[in-house]
């Protein structure tokens, strides 16, 4: 079984840093690290690996630094990294990001199963998967906690809901975004992060995965940031002491004071 695992290097969410000209996040230089919830799709892969014999390769997009984050990935298990890398590829939103990381997979050649984290912590959107999902036009499972049968054909798991679970059976190939329920990620080996070392990561280019120009990095992202600024402090709030009714009276009169009620 061949599996992809899309990976995404993020900032340290300490490192932080914002262009103010382009209104994105500054990635050259800036300490970063596997999204978490990448990790659990990696931990996945690498299960369903062990299971069936099978070959994990991890995919990322961005700039020549995020091959660290591949190689952490081979770290882990990966048989091995890709990293899709160009200027042109900057700015990209989840729309375009989604396009070129199928354009990617579609390079990579017949894939059984596609697994990414449930989202990631610098958009938060939880968009590029389904995203991958609908450009390649395979099936997609959200949320998963839990696979409980997997074969060369079908896939059988369970999607995280609200006080429960949807059972839902889908055909292979497909591809699943996974929660951290799903399993607990394990910690590099010796030999992984010395095999990790020396591995070659294969680089692509736009052209190298046949990209329409129009449909990459910001020229291709239907979505602009008009502005992204840091929300102001919230200042001190106020403890209100006392029984019920006098409490409720004194919230009432500094609601009214500050012009909340009238």
């Amino acid at each position: 079984m061949k599996i992809v695992v899309c990976i995404k290097q993020v900032p340290d969410t300490t490192e932080v840093r914002i262009n103010p000209e382009t209104n994105t996040l500054i990635r050259e230089g800036v300490e970063s690290i596997i999204n978490p919830f990448d990790l659990y799709a990696l931990e996945e892969g690498i299960r369903i690996k062990e299971k069936t014999n099978g070959e994990v390769i991890a995919l990322t997009m961005g700039p020549p630094q995020a091959e660290n984050a591949l190689r952490d990935a081979i770290a882990l298990g990966c048989d091995s990294g890709i990293l899709l890398t160009d200027r042109s590829f900057a700015g990209a939103d989840t729309w375009a990001t989604s396009y070129t990381l199928s354009r990617g997979i579609r390079r990579i050649g017949e894939v059984d199963l596609i697994i990414c984290g449930k989202q990631a912590i610098d958009g938060d959107t939880a968009q590029v998967g389904p995203g991958i999902a609908e450009m390649l036009d395979i099936p997609c499972i959200t949320y998963v906690k839990k696979i409980d049968e997997i074969d060369g054909e079908h896939i059988r798991a369970r999607r995280m809901m609200e006080g429960g679970h949807h059972l839902i059976e889908g055909s292979l190939p497909a591809l699943i975004t996974v929660v951290k329920e799903i399993n607990e990620p394990r910690m590099p080996s010796l030999r992984g992060k010395m095999r990790a070392k020396k591995e070659e990561i294969i680089r692509y280019s736009a052209a190298d995965i046949a990209c329409e120009v129009d449909r990459i990095g910001q020229m291709g992202s239907p979505t602009v940031v008009e502005k992204i600024f840091a929300p102001p402090a919230r200042d001190k709030g106020m403890m209100i002491k006392g029984e019920p009714p006098a409490a409720a009276a004194k919230l009432v009169s500094e609601l009214k004071a500050k012009g909340v009620l009238l």
